[in-house]
């Protein structure tokens, strides 16, 4: 038996998220019904994020087992052959039998684009979201820093299936302006359903002067997530990065 750790990149617009699911394709399915027919057998695939409906990535990390001797510098590129073109293998390699990807990622990155502009971008639109009006990404930055650190991130957490402690360590966050670009950058042990899609939906309306400057503290506190600001649409959010 030999695991294949695999590096993949998606546009995640079409899919119903990662995870295998009942109604709708996801990412997930789809490199499985690839493994199957390159490998001809099914094998289970195990990803290190359950990215949701609409999230990019480019650089989901993803498991697999099989028993046959076959070339793992050929993997990737046999894989790509039977993809959709919005899924791409990076790389493929093989690690040992214990690896799991999920429960042995020790972090993970996503970035955040934001298209701070009232015109469209025809070639972004899939990958941005647009806001119309002024940011003060100074203090959108500033209000950020509150959130490194280890602490209750329940206000930032969407309605979720399972329960499951609210505790996380955020270890760097920041925003930048790229031209009308925003981008925020989070990296933390893990994540909650939706939180950084929450986290910012609250920085673009402290940033546009919604909320008041110094509230991310009081919200953080509050542990409620009615105190927070909306979600931010799914269309901008990519996990870049996850290690080990």
């Amino acid at each position: 038996m030999r695991n294949i750790k695999l590096t993949i990149s998606y546009d995640g617009t079409r899919y119903k998220g990662w995870q295998s699911q009942r109604n709708g394709s996801t990412v997930q399915e789809e490199i499985e019904k690839a493994i199957e027919k390159v490998f001809g057998e099914k094998h289970c695939l195990y990803g290190a994020s359950r990215t949701d409906s609409g999230v990019h990535a480019r650089g989901q990390i993803a498991n697999f087992k099989i028993s046959r001797d076959f070339p793992v510098k050929k993997i990737a590129q046999a894989l790509n052959g039977v993809l959709p073109q919005d899924i791409s293998i990076g790389k493929a390699v093989e690690v040992p039998l214990s690896f799991h990807s999920r429960f042995h990622a020790k972090k993970k990155i996503y970035t955040y684009v934001i298209f701070n502009s009232r015109s469209r971008d025809p070639f972004g639109e899939r990958y941005m979201w647009r806001v119309g009006y002024p940011l003060d990404v100074g203090l959108m930055k500033k209000e950020a820093m509150v959130l490194i650190g280890t602490h209750d991130f329940k206000c930032f957490q969407a309605r979720d299936k399972k329960e499951r402690t609210s505790i996380r360590t955020i270890t760097d966050i920041s925003v930048r302006k790229t031209g009308r670009r925003v981008i925020v950058r989070v990296q933390g042990d893990g994540f909650l359903y939706n939180m950084v899609r929450n986290i910012v939906g609250t920085l673009v309306d402290i940033g546009r002067g919604y909320l008041p400057q110094g509230i991310m503290l009081d919200i953080l506190n509050s542990r409620d997530r009615t105190k927070a600001g909306p979600t931010a649409p799914a269309r901008g959010l990519f996990l870049i990065k996850v290690s080990y």
